[in-house]
C-alpha cells in the first residue's frame, strides 16, 4: 500500500446525501479527532434537501463510491468506510449491482468475496445473500461454504483472534434429522466441515453442521467467535435483534477493507438529527483495528 503503517488512510463516502450518511459520517468523525490515521473524503458534499432523494444525489453517491474503489485499487486509502446508498435510484442510473458488496468485488477484480455483518454479540458471514429462499438449497454449495469459512477465518484473525471458533450452521429445521426434511447437511454441508477441519486444522477450529435454531444463542454467549450462515435471513434476523444499532457491514475478501454501518439511508429521519451513528463509528474503529493488525 501507498500509505505507511506510521500514517494510514481511512476513505470515507457520504452514501446518498439526502439520507442520514452525511450526518453520521460527521458524528463519526467528531468522535475520531484523535485517531491515528488521516480521514480522506472520498468526495464533496452536494446541495440537497434532506428526505428528498434526487438524480443527483444519486450520482454523487456512485461517482464517491468509483473515486473509493479507485483508491482502494492504488493503495492511496488502506481501508474505506461507505455509508448507505439507494439501490433503487442507483439502478435507475444503470448502476448494475444488487449492492456496494458486489460492486467493490467487481471493481478490484475479486471473485471470491463474501458479505459478512459483525456486532457486539455476533459475527456472521452469508453463504449466499439476496436470493429468493426457495433458490437457496440449489444455490448453496461445499465450495461457496469452504471459501466462506475461509474468508471469516482470515478476518477474524485479523482482528485479533489468533484461533477463531467458527460455527457452520445448517440449513433445515434440526439438521435435517437425518434426511427426514432435507439432505444438504449430509450432502454438502459435513464434507465442507470435514475438509475445512483439515485445512484450518493450524488456524481455527471449525464445528458443524450446527442446528440453526440454537447456534447464534451459542454464539451470542460466547461459544463461538464467528458463524457461516447458508443464507441471509437465518443470520440477520438474530444479528439485528441483538446488534442492531451497532452492527457493521464488512466485505470479506477485498485487497483492503470496505466497510459500512447496517442501515439504510432511513430518508425519512434525515436532517432531524436523532440519527444513531454508533455503527459509523464503530465501522471506522474496525477499519482502524485491522491496519493496525495488518489486515490488508
Amino acid at each position: 500500500m501507498s500509505s505507511s503503517l506510521q500514517d494510514p488512510a481511512i476513505g470515507y463516502t457520504l452514501g446518498d446525501q439526502a439520507g442520514i450518511g452525511p450526518e453520521v459520517i460527521a458524528a463519526a468523525l467528531a468522535s475520531l479527532s484523535n485517531a491515528p490515521v488521516r480521514l480522506v473524503p472520498m468526495g464533496p458534499a452536494i446541495p440537497c434537501t434532506p428526505g428528498i432523494p434526487t438524480e443527483a444525489t444519486a450520482r454523487a453517491a456512485w461517482d464517491q463510491l468509483e473515486t473509493a474503489a479507485d483508491a482502494l485499487r492504488s493503495g492511496a486509502i488502506d481501508a474505506v468506510v461507505t455509508a448507505p446508498i439507494c439501490k433503487q435510484a442507483l439502478q435507475h442510473l444503470g448502476f448494475p449491482f444488487p449492492g456496494q458488496t458486489e460492486f467493490f468485488a467487481s471493481r478490484l477484480g475479486v471473485s471470491r468475496f463474501s458479505m459478512c455483518l459483525t456486532g457486539e454479540h455476533l459475527t456472521v458471514a452469508l453463504c449466499t445473500t439476496h436470493l429468493a429462499l426457495e433458490e437457496v438449497a440449489q444455490a448453496l454449495t461445499k465450495e461457496q461454504i469452504v471459501s466462506v469459512t475461509e474468508l471469516l477465518c482470515d478476518f477474524l484473525r485479523g482482528q485479533g483472534t489468533s484461533c477463531p471458533r467458527i460455527a457452520i450452521a445448517g440449513l433445515n429445521p434440526h439438521n435435517g434429522e437425518n434426511g427426514a426434511f432435507g439432505v444438504q447437511e449430509q450432502t454438502i454441508i459435513i464434507p465442507a466441515v470435514e475438509l475445512l477441519q483439515k485445512t484450518l486444522a493450524d488456524r481455527a477450529i471449525i464445528t458443524g453442521p450446527c442446528v440453526p435454531d440454537t447456534v447464534y444463542r451459542d454464539a451470542a454467549s460466547g461459544l463461538y467467535d464467528g458463524i457461516v450462515a447458508p443464507y441471509h435471513d437465518q443470520a440477520l434476523i438474530p444479528l439485528k435483534l441483538l446488534d442492531f444499532d451497532n452492527a457493521v457491514n464488512a466485505t470479506l475478501g477485498l485487497p483492503r477493507l470496505r466497510v459500512s454501518p447496517d442501515h439504510g439511508t432511513a430518508f425519512s429521519i434525515a436532517g432531524r438529527g436523532i440519527a444513531s451513528p454508533t455503527s459509523t463509528i464503530r465501522a471506522f474503529h474496525l477499519a482502524i483495528r485491522s491496519i493496525q493488525t495488518g489486515n490488508q
